[in-house]
């Protein structure tokens, strides 16, 4: 899981369930004059509580976080893991909602008040962070502002000539190899092939350089025969290395020797 392919959206999720879980620990429900040796319960004390709202809302939270981070998410009842985790989060908004206006039907006893219980903090908090959950799973794929890179990449140490490799950096396949593709040794003019490099892939003709590149939010890599099934999905953080241009498209090749064509370029970071 690539931590760095989470967006502000799943920001919004993950600190929503935080808030849940403390939520859980405080009163389920007030009473009216109650004296103040009455120890109330807190959500942990009603099933419904706990597995309706509780439960679904951490767990669909957790589906939509690790959907994000996965290159290629599994299908759960035909429905994408993020689509049914938003779900989970939907189903518990609601069942916060129905038990902040019916809180003593949460639990049995609810003492001999003849006021009956009102809803109690943790009820109160467990709703907001469940419609607040929701609605950032729900609005992550719409609104931009969301869907921007939670960790954004960083920049290279040092501004790079065009076409060279950057100095190191996250994901940046040969920070530790001495030498390669446009990198200039000792002794020799800028753009000579050291020995060790010959076995390296050679720029192709005409005007276009290879060169490092990163994006700024996840983009699919598609293969290159038209395929219009993503073979890879390049996260924010990492560097890839562009081996040829198709108009607006680029050829990129990922850490692991695939190709592919990558037709969203808004937005790239050069190295």
């Amino acid at each position: 899981m690539n931590i760095r392919s989470l967006t502000r959206g799943d920001g919004v999720v993950i600190g929503a369930a935080v808030l849940l879980f403390i939520a859980s620990f405080l009163d389920i429900y007030s009473i009216d004059g109650a004296p103040d040796s009455l120890e109330l319960p807190s959500l942990w004390g009603s099933g419904p509580v706990v597995l309706g709202v509780v439960l679904a809302g951490i767990i669909g939270a957790a589906l939509v976080v690790v959907s994000r981070g996965l290159p290629q998410p599994p299908k759960v009842a035909g429905l994408d893991l993020g689509q049914f985790g938003a779900a989970f989060t939907i189903f518990a908004a609601w069942s916060a909602l129905g038990n902040v206006f019916d809180p003593g039907g949460a639990v049995d006893n609810v003492g001999s008040s003849s006021d009956g219980p009102n809803a109690g903090t943790g009820l109160i908090l467990a709703l907001v962070a469940t419609l607040l959950m929701a609605a950032a799973a729900l609005a992550t794929p719409l609104v931009p502002a969301l869907k921007g890179a939670l960790i954004p990449a960083p920049r290279p140490a040092a501004p790079q000539p065009y076409g060279a490799q950057p100095q190191g950096g996250y994901g940046y396949p040969g920070a530790q190899q001495p030498g390669g593709y446009g990198h200039p040794q000792p002794g020799q003019p800028y753009g000579g092939q050291p020995q060790q490099a010959q076995a390296q892939p050679q720029p192709p003709a005409g005007d276009f350089s290879p060169f490092w590149f990163a994006v700024p939010v996840p983009r699919p890599l598609f293969a290159e025969d038209g395929s219009p099934t993503p073979i890879a999905e390049l996260a924010p953080g990492t560097w890839y290395l562009a081996v040829e241009q198709r108009g607006q498209a680029l050829v990129a090749q990922t850490q692991d020797g695939r190709r592919g064509v990558l037709q969203d370029t808004s937005g790239i970071q050069r190295g």
